[in-house]
């Protein structure tokens, strides 16, 4: 009952969004029934659709083709509407402004034009203007003439005709132009104008970003480097680096040539050994395994382990555990392995619960020599207080994938303890990767993927 209430409510919001966006792209600056209009009104119903569909077809278990037809445009499209709709968001500012300064321009404008034809009383009056060299009539001439003065200009006229030897010809009217200027063209209303110059600019705006976020992913993760200082770390073991990778998302959007990037990035900083911290993948072995195998390459004088995240437990984690083994990775299933200096400890992810696979810190950390050191795999940051409780010094986890989309680190921060980077809890230090890939869009605002590379330090080095 609760899940259908939440799903209407989703549903709901989805379509004011679209309505929204529709009536600002669309409606406001089309004709009604012009091909634009009926272009943009289809596309107001077939996108959400075809985002539904991305969104739904794993789920149902939509032959991997079609997933793949509509994942792209469908999730594209998701991260399309955000930043449409934010940057019409920050129009609605701008609109009234930019009416108001319209208007101002127009009435000055009439206001200069008025004044221009009005003129000067000697310009807007029938008296006509002197002539140099020609001899006008003097007013007392007029006056003398008196009232005959009016048929005198009549009785010329008929002595002309009398006088003249033939038929009197009368002129011709002078014809009209048959090339008439053509009537200007109507200009469109100040609203329409600036309706199609903020949806405009709120097009190219909301597409650049999506366009900037997607070639981001595309591209690959990028490298960054920290070292964290343990006080339980030997001199031996400063310098121990490991390269922290989760978030892969291996699907029907990301896949082999997304999977051989990572592998290629992570090999060129020739680590001591490779932590996959969780959610590998978006699909089952069967549709996915071909996709994953470049990850039998990662090269790492300690290996290669690896944790499930909770994507791991809606495609199978089971059938994904065997075969990360047969690539050459040691799953930790709420185990733990003895490493030159230190521990390596990695429990499964809390979605697991539902399977009765659920993280187990007891198994993992519960007998172990707390003098040593001890790094902990955990796909979810959330579980760092029972890392505390258990003496842990380093966690590593992923999950939150920095947010992604701005401004959803803002939601990130409301459910995770930490987004992003490394923070303290207690003697307990938590790392925490953005991800190497994408879940959803292909697209990352504000939150570039990454590989990092954690060196451990010595205090007593």
């Amino acid at each position: 009952m609760v899940f259908a209430l939440v799903a209407l409510v989703v549903l709901a919001l989805l379509g004011a969004v679209h309505r929204y966006v529709w009536r600002r792209f669309v409606g406001d600056t089309t004709a009604p029934g012009s091909r634009l209009r009926r272009a943009g009104t289809v596309a107001a119903f077939v996108l959400p659709l075809l985002s539904v569909g991305a969104m739904t077809s794993g789920r149902v278990g939509a032959p991997f083709w079609l997933q793949q037809v509509l994942a792209w445009p469908g999730f594209l499209w998701l991260a399309c509407l955000l930043y449409l709709t934010l940057a019409l968001l920050v129009g609605e500012v701008v609109r009234p402004v930019l009416l108001r300064i319209l208007a101002r321009r127009d009435a000055a404008r009439a206001g200069a034009e008025s004044g221009t034809s009005s003129g000067t009383p000697a310009e807007t009056s029938g008296t006509p203007t002197e002539v140099p060299g020609e001899t006008r009539p003097r007013t007392e001439e007029l006056v003398k003439s008196g009232s005959a003065g009016v048929s005198a200009p009549s009785d010329a006229v008929a002595r002309t005709a009398s006088d003249a030897p033939g038929p009197v010809v009368e002129p011709e009217a002078e014809p009209a132009s048959s090339t008439s200027a053509p009537a200007p063209a109507p200009h469109p209303s100040r609203r329409l104008f600036v309706s199609r110059v903020v949806g405009g600019a709120a097009a190219a705006a909301g597409l650049a970003t999506v366009g900037y976020g997607a070639y981001g992913v595309l591209r690959g993760p990028s490298v960054r480097r920290i070292t964290v200082p343990l006080a339980k770390l030997p001199r031996a073991a400063h310098g121990f680096r490991i390269a922290v990778v989760s978030d892969i998302h291996i699907g029907p959007i990301l896949g082999r040539a997304h999977t051989r990037r990572i592998v290629d990035t992570i090999n060129a900083t020739s680590p001591d050994l490779v932590a996959v911290v969780g959610d590998l993948v978006d699909g089952s072995v069967a549709d996915l395994g071909s996709a994953a195998e470049p990850l039998a390459a990662l090269r790492a004088r300690h290996g290669s382990y690896f944790v499930t995240g909770n994507h791991e437990y809606f495609s199978g984690a089971e059938q994904w555990i065997d075969h990360v083994r047969e690539l050459g990775l040691v799953p930790l299933e709420n185990a733990r392995v003895e490493i030159a200096g230190f521990d390596l400890a990695g429990v499964n992810d809390i979605a697991g619960e539902t399977e009765g696979q659920g993280p187990d810190f007891g198994s993992a950390l519960g007998d172990r020599d707390r003098g040593r050191a001890a790094v902990l795999m955990a796909h979810q940051p959330v579980v760092i207080h029972d890392a505390v409780e258990h003496g842990v010094d380093l966690q590593l986890s992923g999950h939150t994938h920095g947010g992604q989309l701005w401004p959803g680190n803002l939601l990130a921060e409301l459910a995770n303890p930490t987004v992003a980077g490394l923070e303290r809890y207690g003697d307990t230090q938590l790392f925490v990767s953005r991800g190497a890939g994408a879940w959803g869009p292909p697209v990352r605002v504000g939150a570039p993927s990454d590989i990092t590379v954690v060196e451990l330090a010595s205090r007593q080095a």
